[in-house]
Parts: structure tokens; C-alpha cells; sequence
């Protein structure tokens, strides 16, 4: 009997072992998102993988601005994240030793294009896209053919322009203007000093021959006053006064999509929104009177780029290498992220459904350039746009050039502070 009570004992203790070593080679992720928009999303597919494999999967979704300080907050606690977000230039520099290198890895290998990783200075894959955005100019072409025009129109500055200007003009009886309003708040401003100046960054970038791969010291503001073509002819025709734009308040894509407006600069990732009640909305590029922009395309990129945590631990890394797989070739998973995301750059993800994303093929195609964010190489970029935003709200007062030499100041100018600042 003590033969037999000693035999079970032992029988306990190895399936005891084994339990314990089973459950530490299983491991977890922890997933600290980058997009707030996304979040309810992200918190479906975790529980559906959960419920599929056993492996936990928390999402965290950190607040909308604040993704560099949370992050640096959660890799310093005792369960950092395991899967974050390293989505530029400045952010490989940061946290280029704390992640895996995905060259060769299982999701590296699901990956239909190499356009959207980063890598640091050593060759080193620090990060892979996981979507990719567009943005430029929204249209409701209903509101185009409304007031006597035609989508054909709309090929270049000049086309853009007198449509614009004659909407406006007509405001009052259409019952819809032109652009929606170029809100300089917090939540608006990022349109203008982070979207709408890639123009001049791009043809400046595209003049210089070679694609930046980090950030210049300094522009030469070669191509600003394209910048100030678009700029002004968005301020000034559209459904508010240009002197009501610094304190914000008016939503322009809710403009747009109610109605009141029939162009408005946003991205694919409002798709969905828009699509409910404009189902046929389309995206122009930022049309600005460069030469040639008859070709232009629109602004294709994404910040949005997986990193693994190396100081994970390896059946950490190792579950949140098998969730990255499953996200991107799961046709349930890829579904809801490739609806959430727009589109995601994977050999087995589920086709998009985005419009706007469309649109971008379609320019592409067709042979024409896809301007990449240049925009995303901004140094000191908290800083730097908002000294923009005080030029720009300097000048939606009073347009004058001086006014305006300021704002050029704070764009071109100020790009060599804020470089040299970031740079010592």
C-alpha cells in the first residue's frame, strides 16, 4: 500500500510539473494600442483568440496623443507590453533595443510588401506595418453635380479651384459650401501641420532624388507657396470664417457628412463614417498648382507598425508572434481588423472595403505617384506644430504676407530648431 500511495504521490508531482511547465511555455500578450478608433475592435479579437487557443491577450488602448508617454510608463512596470507600436524614424531610434528583429520571422514572411517596415541603421527590422492609410481630399460628388459640375474637373489646382470658389460663392442657394471648416484645435489642427504640409515636404523630398530615410537638418521651402494655394483656398471657401478657427468646435468630417460641406481634408480611416450617409465618396490628391500634379496620387503611409518587446519573455514572444499570425490570416480576425484598419499588407488578409483605399489603388494603377509621409520624419513634432499652429492662427486673422512669412517661418525655419534641438 505505502508502495502504491508513493507511486501516486510521484504520478502527482509530474503532472504537477508538467501542468506548471505547460502553462509557462504558453505564454501571453499584451497588446498596447496605438489607435483609440480601433480599440472595441481589438478587445473582439483578443477574447476570440482567447476563447480559440487559451492564450490571454489583454488590449490597451492608450489615449488619443498620449502613445509615447504610455509607453514609456508600461515598459518600465514588472508586465510591460509585449506587442507596441514603433511607427517612425524618432521611435526606432528609442526602441530599437528593445525589440525582436522580424527578419525572417513567421509574420515577416506574411507580409505582402516591404514598403511599410522600418529598420534601424544596422538592418535591423524593428517594426512591420500592420495597415496602411491614405489621405487627401474627401468629395461628395453628389454636391459636385448639384451645382453644375463635373468629377472630370477635379484633375489639378486650377480644376479644383474653380469649383471650390464657385460653390462658395453660390453657398447660399446650394445649401452646402465648399470646404469644411479648418478647425486650428487640438483635436483638428493635425490636418494642416501634419497632413496637408506633406505636400511641400514630399516635392521637396522628390526634388532631392532620393526618398528620405531620416530627417534633413533643414528645408529649403522650395515648394511652400504650393502649401499656401491649398491652404488658402480652404480657409477662405469654406463653411466658416477664418477668424473662427482657432478655438475649434465645428467637426469637420460631421460638416461633411451632414451635408454642409463638399470637400474635407481626412483620411481612410474615417471611411466607415462617411460611407453611411455619402456612400459614394471619393478622395482626390492635395491638388496645389506643382507642375505635372495631374499625376499626383494620394498620400499613402502608416505610423501604425508592430514591434515585439525583446525583453519579453521567449514564451511570451513566442505567443505573441503565433497572435500576429493568426490576426493576419484568420479570415475572422483579418475581417474585423481589415474593416477597423482599412487594409492590412498581408498575403492572406481578407480584401478591403474602403473606398478611399481604393481610390489609392485606382491613382496608382494608373500610373500615377503615391506621395509617401515625408511628414512623419517632423523632428520635435509636439513642438514644431504647435509654433505652426500659432502662425497659422496669426495669419487665418489677418492674411497678409507678412503674416504669412511667419508661418513660413514656423514650417521651414523652424524644422532646423526643432533638428537641431532633437539632435544636439
Amino acid at each position: 500500500m505505502k508502495k502504491i500511495l508513493a507511486l501516486l504521490l510521484v504520478l502527482v508531482m509530474v503532472f504537477a510539473l508538467c501542468a506548471c511547465g505547460q502553462k509557462a511555455s504558453t505564454g501571453s500578450v499584451y497588446w498596447l494600442n496605438f489607435k483609440p478608433e480601433s480599440d472595441e475592435v481589438l478587445q473582439k479579437v483578443a477574447k476570440l483568440y482567447t476563447d480559440k487557443t487559451g492564450v490571454p491577450v489583454k488590449v490597451v488602448t492608450a489615449a488619443s496623443g498620449t502613445y509615447s508617454q504610455t509607453l514609456t510608463a508600461e515598459m518600465d512596470k514588472s508586465a510591460p507590453p509585449t506587442l507596441f507600436v514603433v511607427g517612425n524614424a524618432n521611435s526606432v531610434k528609442d526602441w530599437s533595443d528593445y525589440v525582436v528583429d522580424l527578419n525572417g520571422t513567421a509574420i515577416a514572411n506574411e507580409l505582402n510588401t516591404d514598403a511599410y517596415n522600418l529598420y534601424d541603421e544596422n538592418g535591423k527590422l524593428v517594426s512591420i506595418g500592420y495597415c496602411f492609410e491614405c489621405y487627401g481630399i474627401v468629395v461628395n460628388p453628389d454636391h459636385v453635380a448639384a451645382a453644375g459640375h463635373s468629377m472630370d474637373e477635379l484633375t489639378n489646382f486650377a480644376g479644383l479651384k474653380a469649383v471650390a470658389e464657385d460653390i462658395h460663392k453660390n453657398a447660399a442657394t446650394l445649401g452646402f459650401d465648399a470646404f469644411s471648416a479648418a478647425d486650428m484645435d487640438g483635436s483638428s489642427s493635425w490636418r494642416y501641420t501634419g497632413h496637408l504640409i506633406n505636400l511641400e515636404y514630399y516635392y521637396e523630398e522628390t526634388a532631392s532624388g532620393a526618398k528620405w530615410t531620416a530627417a534633413p537638418e533643414a528645408l529649403t521651402g522650395e515648394y511652400f507657396d504650393y502649401f499656401r494655394n491649398i491652404y488658402d483656398l480652404s480657409i477662405n471657401n469654406s463653411t466658416t470664417d477664418p477668424k473662427e478657427l482657432a478655438t475649434g468646435g465645428h467637426d469637420p468630417v460631421n460638416e461633411f457628412i451632414s451635408g454642409k460641406s463638399t470637400f474635407v481634408l481626412t483620411g481612410s480611416w474615417d471611411f466607415s463614417g462617411i460611407a453611411e450617409t455619402v456612400p459614394n465618396a471619393t478622395m482626390i490628391p492635395y491638388y496645389c498648382g506643382v507642375p505635372g500634379e495631374e499625376k499626383a496620387g494620394l498620400n499613402c503611409g502608416t505610423e501604425n507598425c508592430w514591434a515585439i518587446n525583446a525583453k519579453a519573455s521567449e514564451a511570451d514572444q513566442k505567443a505573441t508572434m503565433d497572435f500576429l499570425v493568426w490576426c493576419v490570416t484568420d479570415p475572422e480576425a483579418s475581417r474585423l481588423l481589415v474593416d477597423s484598419f482599412g487594409a492590412m499588407p498581408y498575403k492572406n488578409a481578407v480584401e478591403s472595403t474602403n473606398a478611399f483605399l481604393a481610390a489609392a489603388d485606382a491613382y496608382a494603377a494608373a500610373g500615377n505617384y503615391v506621395m509617401d509621409w515625408a511628414t512623419n520624419y517632423q523632428p520635435g513634432v509636439d513642438d514644431y506644430r504647435s509654433a505652426a499652429v500659432s502662425a497659422l492662427n496669426a495669419y487665418n486673422a489677418d492674411q497678409t504676407d507678412a503674416n504669412w512669412e511667419q508661418v513660413k517661418t514656423a514650417f521651414i525655419d523652424g524644422w532646423a530648431v526643432q533638428y537641431a534641438k532633437q539632435n544636439g
